[in-house]
């Protein structure tokens, strides 16, 4: 199976705020994927580098309601892994403070700083293709 990892922002983000997202969203997605980092790779000089991820990761922005809308869409569509950064993440402190607001707060609620979707390249593509490449 062909696969395809798409990166969605919110639109508004500050670039801090964006690069941190990013960083989050790899890392949980990451830590779900068997073989998400290739071999490590030597340079001309012999200098081994850490492996990367293989895959490609386009960067999208979408609004708030887009976010919402795409969360939706993906956690119900067959084969595809999403992974949420939302707003209650982004403020909290500690995970236990987080666990803790998350569990206050209803899902239709959640507003996205960002989503990280993996799945069928067919699959990823029609969530994602009226989202245009962030700037």
């Amino acid at each position: 199976m062909v696969v395809k990892i798409v990166l969605v922002l919110r639109a508004d983000l500050p670039p801090a705020l964006a690069a941190n997202a990013a960083a989050v969203l790899g890392l949980a997605l990451g830590g779900r994927l068997e073989r998400s980092v290739a071999a490590d790779s030597p340079d001309a000089s012999g200098t081994l580098h850490a492996g990367l991820n293989p895959v490609p990761v386009p960067t999208l922005v979408a609004s708030a309601e887009e976010l919402r809308a795409l969360h939706d869409q993906a956690t119900s569509a067959a084969d595809v892994t999403v992974v949420g950064f939302n707003e209650v993440a982004r403020r909290s402190r500690t995970y236990s403070e987080y666990e803790q607001a998350l569990a206050a707060t209803p899902s239709h609620t959640l507003d996205y700083v960002g989503l990280i979707v993996h799945g069928p390249h067919n699959g990823v593509t029609k969530l994602t293709k009226r989202l245009e490449l962030m700037a």
